[in-house]
């Protein structure tokens, strides 16, 4: 909230107390706050400011502030709209990022704040009372552009201002017309239809008609002719250039010092380090279609001042395009476009404002005699019954082995697992697959894992939810249907006895016999896991209990920062693993010399309370890819509204990831889902600490799980319409119906076996016509990333090294695509005479994943396509004709052998 000071104008004062919009505008030189009720009305020969406030679902407010210019606003009330965005800033306690919008290329973060859109209208702001226009209805002429947003904005009213692209609305006194290009998106006339019932229901009272109008339609609908007598008669609307308006110069990212004169000073360009910027300094950095200005936290406002009023200079002088988008920020608050500019930006350099809020307040209640590890923790909530039935598949070479009930919930982690858990629904029985890989689990058998999760869940009714799950990053959710878990050591599959055979390691699982060390760990009886950890006393951690099996000894351990929750936990799980246990109970610091012996000495340990992280608000994304060039853009203040049926969309809940469907979609299966799923990881969109092994879900529109549904007002009607989003809009416009229940995405395909894993055992292409063929790291291409309101993924550079480095086995883990060699129109097969055709050619050395000068510009599914022949029979061990016969899973396991997948 904006506090009372002698430098900061008095209509701030109470700004940003309660969440929501808040507006000013500049008339006579002074701010003045707009009233509500014409909130999405811009006047475009004024300027404006405009305060959002949200409260983060993890406590602390978050403020964006933006200043609007419109077309016809005058330089001096531009000037000082820019300077009463600063000010606000500084009256919120400099915690807010600054826009600049300017009218017909406002951002999209900014227009979401409006649904369904702006209005800019002529003229000039006014407090008082304007005259009335009488009983004459002003005709206008709109356009409206954009899918999630609408970008909309007044046109000659005339023939020629229409064209093939666009979508149009004609606002009548009596019928509001929509024409559609031949060439506008669906989805953009979905969106339209909401600008068309907004004016309904705003400039009509919702008393007026509604007509589409398709163009090229001539004849057979009086709404066609009434249309097209509108401006004169029908005449052919010419063909649009070639030439689409513009184009976006590529510029280097080049980053300048800003003076206490305000003169630029350029110190870095392209490859640009976190160092280079002082807390004392202000600086501009010019991304092309986007400029930054960064300001440090030790700055005075005049600096900042000066700052801004430098970079607006800088864009004049380069006769940038309005479209280029300003931000202002300040250190500490850099947004993950901002980061994403820079090498390497450090996770953990910057407490956020809020954070050392917190931490204020955990050091009062320390002062006051309370321990930080009394405070309350977050309520463990299922959104979904977890006393369902639940059945689990040990992954076992090519087959999959059922757990008997006494044993499912004791997993080995050097095994891979399918877990299936039915649960009631609000109609039906509802069904949740997860493939929890192991941390020490072999390839092939994370590959077996999904693969065989994907052909069961294809072959499932009622279009279940599936997830991709790493050990020691399971969500919440697993746990809780588990209720209770023991994970030991070591594996008995037979793909890991054959690891152990081949490589000589030691075979580390458990046994009765050996020494053997759990951490215990949960919130209550409904969710506790013991994990065997290395029996090693750099292991303990004082914010946990644990056992420790020795001989015939049987120790209890419990770290000083636990709670008799925890002790709770403990008993419980000693209960559990063996009742016949007698344990020794020993206090952290109490600890007999046996106790140390048994873990090969006393070392060093993790003494600190663990405090949980607090979680973001979740973020939604769309995921498009053209011609191979993938590109993700973020969705702001997002609702249920924005699960178009014809899009793919991510929801980014930080933990881990759901990949949406929609039923019109191009996404033909959930593996090509969980696939993009995995490419939106390797991005680090926001610059976050979300690991390649977070959590995936995939969910088909109309079958959304409720704990997916909880990050949205969800009203279960809309997930069940027909049709495309155009048609679903129109009916709801014209108070029709076109809700019922929504087809599977999978009920058009033939049923030729059971949808259980017993159902799928052997996955040979003679028996079920499945061939296997890896993905992830073979289908993302593209380690450079652009960001403007596109997240861009273009560059053909090798990136499987990037993904998967480190000691985990899993980030070499595979994801696996079904796909049947008699059908799949879109295999990555490559024929052999292409290959011989092909004139590249790389040594080996910098063509493998791990090569330390690798190669730019090649297909990194294809690595072994750019080796000669001598040296492609060296390495594979036969010619490229008969390498490429191979199946698919064949292929990859030899490229595999010699470090090229």
């Amino acid at each position: 909230m904006a506090f009372y000071s002698k430098d900061v104008d008095p209509v701030f004062y109470g700004a940003g107390a309660k969440p929501g919009l808040e507006i000013w505008c500049i008339e006579k030189l002074r701010l003045v706050p707009v009233p509500k009720s014409p909130i999405g009305i811009f006047y475009s020969g004024s300027a404006y400011v405009v305060l959002s406030t949200s409260v983060l679902k993890c406590g602390p407010t978050q403020h964006d502030i933006h200043y609007w210019l419109g077309n016809d606003a005058n330089e001096v009330d531009s000037a000082l709209a820019s300077d009463k965005a600063l000010e606000l800033d500084a009256a919120l306690g400099s915690c807010a990022v600054q826009y600049r919008e300017v009218q017909g290329q406002e951002t999209e973060k900014f227009l979401s704040y409006f649904k369904p859109c702006i209005i800019p209208v002529e003229g000039v702001f006014t407090t008082q009372e304007g005259a009335s226009n009488g009983d004459t209805y002003q005709v206008t002429l709109l356009t409206c552009k954009g899918d999630h947003v609408a970008h909309v904005k007044e046109v000659p009213f005339s023939r020629s201002s229409l064209n093939h692209n666009d979508v149009f609305i004609l606002d009548t006194a009596s019928k509001i017309f929509l024409f559609c290009g031949c060439n506008s998106s669906i989805q953009e006339r979905a969106k339209a239809l909401e600008v068309v019932q907004y004016i309904k229901e705003n400039k009509h009272s919702g008393k007026c008609e509604v007509a589409t109008i398709e163009d090229g339609k001539l004849v057979g609908d009086s709404d066609v002719g009434e249309f097209w007598s509108l401006f004169g008669g029908y005449a052919p609307i010419p063909r649009d250039s070639a030439l689409g308006g513009p184009q976006q110069v590529d510029r280097p990212v080049t980053l300048f010092w800003i003076s206490l004169q305000g003169k630029l000073s350029q110190i870095g360009s392209d490859s640009l380090e976190k160092d280079m910027l002082e807390k004392n300094k202000c600086y501009m950095l010019d991304c092309g279609a986007e400029v930054f200005v960064w300001m440090g936290r030790n700055t005075l406002i005049t600096e900042r001042k000066t700052s801004i009023s430098a970079a607006e200079d800088f864009l004049r002088k380069q006769e940038r395009s309005n479209g280029t988008h300003l931000t202002f920020l300040t250190e500490g608050l850099e947004t993950s476009i901002f980061k994403s500019y820079f090498n390497s930006w450090p996770q953990t350099a910057e407490t956020k404002l809020y954070d050392e809020g917190r931490e204020k307040v955990a050091a009062i209640f320390k002062h006051q005699g309370y321990e930080v590890k009394e405070l309350p923790e977050e309520d463990v909530q299922s959104y979904i019954n977890c006393r369902g039935t639940l059945k689990v598949w040990r992954v076992n070479g090519h087959e999959l082995s059922l757990l008997p009930a006494s044993e499912q919930t004791k997993l080995y982690s050097g095994d891979c697992y399918i877990v299936q858990y039915t649960y009631p629904g609000t109609e039906r029985d509802e069904s949740l697959f997860y493939a929890w890989l192991g941390q020490g689990s072999v390839l092939e058998d994370r590959a077996d894992a999904v693969f065989h999760m994907d052909a069961i869940v294809d072959s499932a009714r009622g279009d279940p939810v599936m997830a991709q799950i790493a050990q020691n990053k399971e969500p919440l959710q697993f746990f809780l249907i588990f209720q209770t878990l023991i994970v030991y050591k070591g594996g008995i599959s037979a793909g890991y006895k054959k690891f152990i055979a081949e490589t000589g390691v030691d075979d580390d699982t458990y046994d009765e016999k050996k020494t053997a060390l759990f951490r215990i760990q949960g919130t209550g009886p409904e969710n506790m896991q013991a994990i065997q950890v290395d029996h090693v006393s750099s292991s303990l951690n004082s914010s946990y209990c644990y056992i420790l099996q020795s001989g015939t000894s049987i120790f209890t351990w419990i770290g000083n920062l636990t709670s008799s929750k925890d002790h709770d936990l403990l008993d419980r799980m000693i209960e559990l693993i063996n009742p016949a246990w007698q344990p020794i109970s020993v206090r952290e610091g109490s600890e007999p010399d046996s106790f140390w012996s048994s873990l090969g000495g006393k070392t060093e340990y993790p003494r600190e309370k663990e405090m949980k992280k607090f979680i973001e608000d979740p973020h939604l994304f769309k995921f498009t890819c053209t011609e191979g060039d993938f590109k993700v853009k973020e969705i702001y203040s997002f609702t249920q509204d924005d699960l178009t049926t014809e899009d793919v969309l991510v929801l980014d809940c930080h933990k881990e990831i759901y990949v949406w469907i929609g039923r019109h979609s191009t996404i033909k299966s959930k593996q090509e889902a969980l696939n993009l799923g995995l490419k939106f990881l390797q991005t680090n969109i926001l610059e976050e600490e979300l690991f390649l092994e977070a959590p995936i879900y995939v969910v088909t529109e109309g079958h959304e799980p409720p704990f997916f549904t909880c990050f949205f007002e969800w009203d279960p009607s809309k997930a069940n319409m027909h049709g495309n989003s155009f048609e679903r809009k129109l009916a709801t416009l014209k108070g029709k119906t076109s809700s019922g229940t929504a087809p599977s995405r999978n009920a058009l395909k033939p049923r030729s076996r059971d949808a259980t894993p017993d159902g799928l055992r052997s996955r040979s292409s003679s028996s079920n016509g499945w061939e296997r063929s890896f993905s992830p790291a073979s289908t993302i291409s593209g380690s450079h990333l652009k960001f403007s309101d596109n997240y861009s993924i273009s560059s053909p550079t090798p990136v499987a090294r990037k993904l998967f480095t480190g000691s985990s086995p899993y980030q070499d883990s595979p994801v696996v695509e079904p796909s049947s060699p008699s059908t799949n129109e879109n295999s990555h097969q490559i024929d052999a005479n292409e290959t011989s055709a092909n004139s590249l050619i790389y040594p080996y050395q910098r063509l493998t994943v791990s090569s330390t000068e690798p190669v730019s510009g090649i297909d990194v599914t294809k690595r072994e396509a750019y080796l000669s022949e001598e040296e492609f029979a060296e390495k594979i061990g036969m010619p490229k004709g008969a390498f490429y016969k191979l199946p698919k899973w064949r292929q990859n396991k030899l490229k595999m052998a010699v470090d090229l997948f």
